[in-house]
């Protein structure tokens, strides 16, 4: 009888370490999907091939990048929403896919906020406005002055319609009085190329992307937003330094998984990507792009997604933005 007994309490005790709290002991038992919502390429990109490797060493499963390009972020974000939640598909949040998009399109198919679970907040990032070697203008006070004078002559490249790029620069025009055509892609990375080549003159990119072409001499440093100058470019202004505040917005770069994500997996992930950025090797990695490693918790991250949201709420509504 206490065979019988210890039979059925042990069978009970299996059937709940399948469910509930218990789910992260088993996990991950295959591999992970980390989608980024933009083309190779770009800093999301940059960011997330980093990351992956190590992250899938301390999780034992290997974590595969897969590239959801479209919509300015749009497209790859709604598909880690509609994941099941079972943490094998995650997704790199930007400032542009769950803040500058929502903000200024009304159709976008999730709600940041409510849609997703935020994980952790991997790094920040400067952006900048850079020119191709062929613009006349060579520095900010050249770059404010050929655009004021020639309204609706040049053009610019982002990583796409409703991004950070695109609405920063925006919020630029809005701010200078100044008028350039705007030239959206499906990602940095083809922007950047396109911008290289000469095809577009400038560019609103995220600084680790468009950092090495900056190196190389194919672009031309403008204006940055970061707290201060950044070390890679010590004579290049930022957005405060030239009065304009507003626009001085550094880029996120985070994990995120669909809404209903368990705690046990969400802190799972999030240990392990933290102790994967405590290695000196991968910080490096990071930092080298110019970028701040954050590493905060699930909770912190998901504070600043909200806080940032209505950040680009408020621009779009004060500058009347729409889009294109």
């Amino acid at each position: 009888m206490q065979r019988r007994q210890w039979s059925a309490f042990a069978g009970a005790a299996a059937l709940v370490a399948f469910t509930g709290p218990a789910l992260a002991q088993g996990y991950p038992n295959k591999p992970i999907e980390l989608q980024v919502p933009f083309a190779p390429g770009g800093t999301t990109d940059i960011v997330a091939r980093v990351i992956a490797d190590p992250l899938g060493k301390t999780l034992g499963q290997s974590v595969i990048v897969v590239n959801k390009a479209g919509g300015g972020g749009i497209v790859g974000a709604a598909e880690t929403a509609r994941a099941t939640p079972d943490g094998y598909k995650l997704g790199i949040a930007t400032v542009s896919s769950t803040a500058a998009n929502p903000a200024i399109n009304p159709k976008t198919p999730y709600d940041p906020i409510n849609d997703f679970t935020p994980i952790i907040n991997i790094a920040a990032t400067p952006n900048i406005i850079a020119v191709n070697p062929n613009f006349p203008a060579k520095n900010y006070a050249e770059f404010v002055a050929e655009i004021k004078k020639n309204p609706g002559k040049y053009s610019y490249s982002s990583s796409g319609t409703g991004g950070i790029g695109h609405l920063l620069m925006e919020l630029y025009k809005s701010l200078t009085n100044t008028f350039v055509t705007h030239i959206p892609y499906r990602g940095a990375g083809p922007a950047l190329n396109d911008t290289v080549a000469g095809q577009v003159p400038i560019i609103f990119d995220n600084l680790p992307s468009a950092l090495p072409f900056i190196k190389a001499g194919k672009l031309i440093p403008i204006v940055v937003s970061a707290p201060n100058r950044v070390a890679a470019l010590p004579n290049v202004p930022t957005f405060k330094e030239v009065g304009l505040e507003p626009v001085n917005r550094m880029a996120y770069y985070g994990i995120l998984g669909p809404k209903g994500l368990p705690k046990d997996v969400v802190d799972k992930i999030s240990d392990a990507t933290r102790k994967s950025l405590a290695d000196p090797a991968v910080r490096k990695r990071i930092e080298d792009t110019d970028s701040i490693i954050v590493a905060n918790t699930p909770e912190q991250f998901a504070a600043q997604i909200k806080a940032e949201f209505e950040v680009y709420k408020q621009v779009v509504s004060k500058q009347k933005l729409k889009l294109e």
